[in-house]
Order: C-alpha cells, then structure tokens, then sequence
C-alpha cells in the first residue's frame, strides 16, 4: 500500500504518538520509515538582540542546541523504529519553516505518505489543527494522516 512513510517529529508528546502510530502502520504494510525534524531560522530580532548584549557565538550556540535536539529526537524515533523492527532513516532540516522541511524531505525521499501530529512545540495547544500542520494538509501532494 505504502511504499515509504515519512513520520514529521519534534519530540513533543504529540509528536511521540504520532511517531508510535505511524511505526505501527509501516509495520503493518512492511514499509520503511522516513523520520523528519525540522529546525527553524533563529529569529533575526532574537539575533540583533543577542549580538547587541554581546553574545557574538549566539548564532553558532543556536545552531548546535538545534543540531544536539535533532539527533536526540531522531534517535528516539529510530530506537522505537528498531524496536519494533521497522527500518528507518533520520533527516533534519535546518533553517527551514517546519511545513516546507516536512514536505520538501517527503519529495526527496519519495515518500508516499506524511505523518504528523495535530500541533507540536509551538504553544498552539488551544487550536485544534496547529499552522504548520494545516499548511501541509493544505499544500501536499501526498496523502496526510494526522493524529490528535
């Protein structure tokens, strides 16, 4: 039925179902798992105001707490994957808005199908479907499968 699923993660709670569910699914169809986390730009307000205070490393500080977040979560997501014996691969995507990294790393690894939690780490708890979400559901080619 699927021949290569990507499951979009960011290690949130959420994002861990979505992850669980989605191995589930591959495991059932014998497919392979792509797993995407996605780091966004660090926000050139933020910036100015870092470099202003000083902080001259505060891009490279940035972007290795990015990086060590990204390997932990992937690795997670892989260690279930095993566990489960699931082949899987990790991918993360740097300085990117998270919709355009998940779809972006779907079409590079012709995937044919995303899956994705309802909302992730971005305080939209209250709402029930989280913009970036909503932007791949608007935007895919792909087949979406999103979990609450």
């Amino acid at each position: 039925m699927y021949k290569k699923i990507l499951i979009a993660t960011d290690g949130s709670e959420l994002a861990g179902h979505a992850v669980q569910h989605g191995l589930q699914l591959a495991k059932s169809v014998g497919s392979p798992v792509v797993f995407v986390t996605v780091s966004e730009n660090w926000p050139a307000l933020q910036m100015a105001s870092d470099i202003e205070r000083g902080k001259l490393d505060a891009i490279q500080v940035y972007e290795d707490a990015a990086a060590d977040s990204a390997r932990e979560v992937l690795a997670s997501a892989a260690a279930l994957a095993a566990s489960m014996d699931v082949d899987s691969e990790g991918r993360h995507v740097k300085d990117s808005k998270p919709a355009k990294g998940i779809m972006d790393t779907a079409e590079l690894e012709e995937c044919d199908l995303i899956i994705m939690a309802s909302h992730g780490h971005r305080g939209l708890q209250k709402m029930l479907v989280g913009s970036q979400t909503a932007e791949v559901i608007a935007l895919s080619k792909l087949p979406v499968l999103i979990l609450r």
